[in-house]
């Protein structure tokens, strides 16, 4: 048997306790161990002079103890101070014993590792390692920097390290079994190393240049690996592209009863669609009138008028006798959805319902059954909709908005929501986060793309200030003419913490001052932990001019569309990301009217700060602001790493190896038609055999 694929419990150390904690790490068997790869790592090749240590370096350093102390204020702590040749710093420890009195006693001469802090005596060390050495001359420096891998409860580094050597050694007598995937003509290219001594370099790398390299992010063996998992990523939803092509899907051919309810439509409507608007919707028909699941994102700038795209999409389903879900990641959205698709849809006799988490008792059991039975023809609420309760007729059709909020995982498994016998409905899913072409080929290589890159006619674009909040007087002085001009106005709070409850108070301090300062200005407050019919009641009485001015916190980032609001202020604009800041201007300029956004921050920016906000200032392209912002802060908040089900990566790092993108479908076609026997053993070894992206 592959060696490789060997249990790890052939290992020495490894007992049945910690075979279960390995395996909550997803390591199973020994090759699963071999792309464990490490974190970070700890330098104790070489010992630094106290007077070469700077804040938040980790450092091994070798001196003598001058005193050692107990201090009984506050927090006991036993405390030593240690010096060399060259200075003096602290070494503190909260949870000691006698013991430890004992032994470092003044004149002990030890090594000690730990981070380096700024404490009240100047430099010192929290809990640091340490070892007493008896003598002098004795070694203390290591030959390869010391691995810190990814761990689990009640799992130590030494156990995992002793592990992690033993794997190595066995794949040191069996080189072969390190098959090579990637090109030949591609390693060369790049000047990449084989992947066994790129995975011996990263497990231990010795080299003092190798160390350097590493740590800067750019040495050959990191990159080789980094670009294998982003390959292995971008197979595994390109396979899953491939098999949707198996199954069978319901065609909304075009019936005559279905050219009537088109015409009907898109003469209801009190506007013309634009000629990218077009342009997609025919990509989604052709699609739709095919055997297979259509799989499409729609990218479209704010206001582009993806919503109504999909409504048409929704239109075929209905008039092909199919049910359609519409499900977006907040219920403000959703609710915003629930009004659009009721007017567009008014004088179809068709059934709109809306599904939350907030719908309970009597009320969702009949909206179950009446789903369950076919009498829903749309329905549309929040990831509710896909809890094993809610079952459908005959579902053809499912709309996701916002998709970057999903996740790959949970995008994956909707597939099977809506599977009856060999069918599966068609998915369109939408997001207003412009997407740049080479983020988007790693992590929606499994949709086909379509861009809306028009807007409606007669869309101002919006004007764009970066102030300093010293200007706040200003500002608020401007909003009186503002609304006197009967021009409503959004004033955003954003906080440093991810905290929405610090979120919510900032907002709610904010409403106070402004109510106080503008007394005769209508204010109003909207917040993420208001309950859902406030957020509307309040939402409805912005959009029907009752509310002047509307203080609110990131929650109105999508969706809401209140033609008259011109102005919006965005406080620390410089905390959120480019494509966040981007979707919140988007809220304004609906109108014929000027608009206009003022990004108001806290002095001193940070270069990169000022020149972020620059890119907002000067551009109103939400694609031309994703490609300078992946260019400036990587791509961490374009693919929004934060939701649930995101990619995650062993070694692949999105901000710095962004450039190794450029190159992944190209090698990825490659395998695809020349060695497809490969896709399944790169896909395990990064991936892990057990998750099928495919059939989540």
């Amino acid at each position: 048997m592959n060696v490789l694929q060997q249990s790890v419990g052939i290992l020495t150390g490894v007992g049945a306790q910690t075979l279960y904690r390995l395996e909550k790490l997803g390591i199973r068997v020994i090759q699963d161990l071999i792309f464990h790869l490490p974190l970070r790592y700890e330098d104790r090749t070489r010992v630094y002079p106290i007077r070469g240590l700077l804040v938040g370096m980790s450092a091994l350093i070798v001196g003598r103890v001058e005193e050692i102390d107990i201090l009984p204020r506050g927090r006991k702590s036993l405390v030593c101070k240690i010096t060399d040749d060259t200075g003096v710093m602290t070494l503190k420890f909260f949870h000691f014993n006698a013991n430890q009195h004992n032994i470092l006693k003044p004149g002990t001469l030890i090594s000690c590792f730990g981070e380096v802090r700024y404490g009240f005596g100047g430099l010192e060390i929290i809990h640091p390692e340490y070892q007493v050495l008896l003598n002098p001359e004795a070694q203390v420096t290591e030959t390869s920097l010391r691995p810190v891998y990814p761990l689990t409860e009640g799992l130590s580094q030494t156990t995992l390290r002793k592990a992690v050597k033993q794997a190595l050694m066995l794949c040191h007598q069996q080189p072969e079994l390190l098959i090579d995937y990637l090109p030949e003509a591609f390693l060369t290219k790049r000047a990449y190393p084989s992947l066994a001594d790129a995975i011996t370099t990263l497990h231990a790398p010795d080299d003092p240049l190798v160390i350097q390299r590493l740590q800067s992010g750019n040495l050959p063996a990191l990159k080789r690996l980094a670009f294998e998992e982003l390959l292995a990523h971008h197979l595994r939803l390109s396979v899953s592209k491939n098999k949707a092509k198996h199954w069978q899907a319901p065609q909304f051919l075009g019936a005559d009863t279905q050219a009537a309810a088109i015409a009907q439509f898109l003469t209801g409507l009190p506007f013309k669609l634009t000629g990218a608007q077009q342009r997609v919707i025919a990509e989604i028909e052709v699609d739709c009138q095919l055997p297979q699941p259509m799989m499409r994102l729609v990218q479209g700038d704010v206001g582009s008028g993806k919503t109504i795209v999909s409504a048409y999409a929704a239109l075929l389903a209905l008039t092909a006798g199919y049910q359609v879900a519409v499900m977006a990641p907040t219920e403000l959205l959703a609710e915003q959805h629930l009004r659009n698709f009721s007017h567009w849809f008014k004088d179809f006799d068709i059934q709109i319902v809306f599904l939350t988490g907030q719908v309970k008792g009597k009320a969702r059991k009949e909206l179950l059954a009446d789903l369950a039975e076919g009498r829903v023809g749309i329905i549309i609420g929040t990831h509710a909709l896909f809890q094993e309760t809610v079952t459908f007729k005959q579902l053809g059709l499912i709309i996701i908005d916002e998709q970057h909020r999903f996740g790959v995982n949970q995008r994956l498994a909707l597939r099977e929501k809506g599977q009856q016998g060999n069918l599966r409905p068609h998915q369109l899913v939408m997001t207003a986060t412009p997407i740049p072409r080479t983020l988007a080929m790693l992590q929606y290589s499994d949709l086909d793309i379509s861009i809306i890159d028009e807007l409606p006619p007669g869309r101002q674009p919006i004007v764009t200030s970066v102030i300093p909040a010293e200007r706040r007087e200003d500002v608020i002085e401007r909003i009186n003419s503002w609304v006197k001009k009967r021009r409503q106005v959004y004033w955003v709070c954003t906080l440093i913490e991810e905290s929405e409850v610090l979120e919510c108070e900032a907002a709610e301090k904010t409403t106070e001052l402004l109510t106080q300062a503008l007394p005769e200005v209508r204010v109003a407050l909207i917040h993420g932990r208001m309950k859902s019919a406030e957020k509307e009641a309040v939402m409805q009485a912005f959009k029907l001019h009752e509310v002047d001015l509307l203080v609110a916190t990131t929650v109105i980032e999508v969706g809401v569309d209140v033609p008259n609001a011109g102005v919006m202020i965005i406080e620390n604009p410089e905390r959120l990301g480019l494509s966040q800041l981007h979707q919140l201007r988007g809220r304004v300029g609906r109108g014929s009217d000027d608009s206009y956004c003022l990004l108001m921050y806290q002095s001193p920016l940070s270069d990169i700060a000022r020149q972020r906000l620059g890119i907002l200032r000067d551009s109103n392209d939400g694609f031309v602001i994703a490609e300078k912002d992946l260019e400036l802060r990587g791509p961490g908040e374009v693919m929004g790493t934060r939701q649930t089900g995101a990619m995650t990566f062993k070694i692949a790092d999105l901000a710095r190896d962004t450039d190794l993108l450029a190159s992944i479908q190209q090698v990825g076609e490659h395998i695809f038609n020349q060695a497809p026997h490969a896709i399944q053993p790169l896909c395990d070894r990064w991936l892990g055999a057990s998750t099928d992206y495919a059939e989540v």
